[in-house]
């Protein structure tokens, strides 16, 4: 009963997700105007508050590492998830990590007919739990792997040199108000 509650919870975390992914608002051109569609955002993600503590999202388009990584979201249109209210654990890769993938791979991941794609592996990157590096610890002991809102489960261990998952190491913790970010050396390329 417990193990069918739990995958219950994670299905729903994983539709709730996929449903923020797939919201966006068009707005058609007016009658008589030959003006182009005007595609418009108005999900979480549009919210302007200066209140409430820094998210995900907040906090990666505030540090200049992670420039071509807000640009992947913003280009994937999954800036809602990001911005959830959580928990979520968010594993993001530096402008380096980008940097060492194959030459012109982020310049075509960014273009309009691979928005689904760049959607498929971001979201890999995200855990729809909350995992401190204390718990992730503790799931490295278990020999436990983390599933990922992409529907991937990625190992994470634990070595004398510090935490990895999926084969990468975690450089820096910080907390948001939606969960954790895990600041990490290599993009994680969903296994197909």
């Amino acid at each position: 009963m417990y193990l069918a509650m739990k995958k219950l919870i994670l299905l729903m975390n994983v539709l709730m997700i996929t449903a923020v992914l797939s919201c966006n608002n068009t707005k058609q051109a007016e009658p008589g105007n030959n003006s182009p569609e005007i595609t418009e955002h108005k999900g979480q993600a549009s919210v302007e508050d200066t209140e409430s503590a820094a998210n995900a999202l907040t906090v990666a388009k505030s540090l200049p590492d992670f420039t071509t990584l807000v640009a992947a979201i913003e280009a994937a249109g999954v800036e809602d998830a990001v911005v959830n209210a959580g928990p979520l654990t968010v594993f993001a890769p530096t402008n380096a990590a980008f940097n060492k993938l194959p030459k012109g791979t982020v310049d075509d991941l960014l273009k309009s007919e691979n928005k689904s794609k760049l959607a498929y592996i971001l979201t890999n990157h995200v855990a729809p739990a909350n995992y401190p590096d204390v718990q992730l610890i503790k799931e490295a002991e278990k020999g436990r792997k983390l599933y990922m809102a992409s529907g991937q489960y990625l190992d994470v261990k634990k070595t004398d040199e510090g935490i990895s998952v999926g084969g990468t190491k975690i450089l820096k913790t910080v907390k948001v108000s939606n969960g954790w970010i895990h600041v990490i050396e290599d993009v994680l390329v969903p296994v197909e």
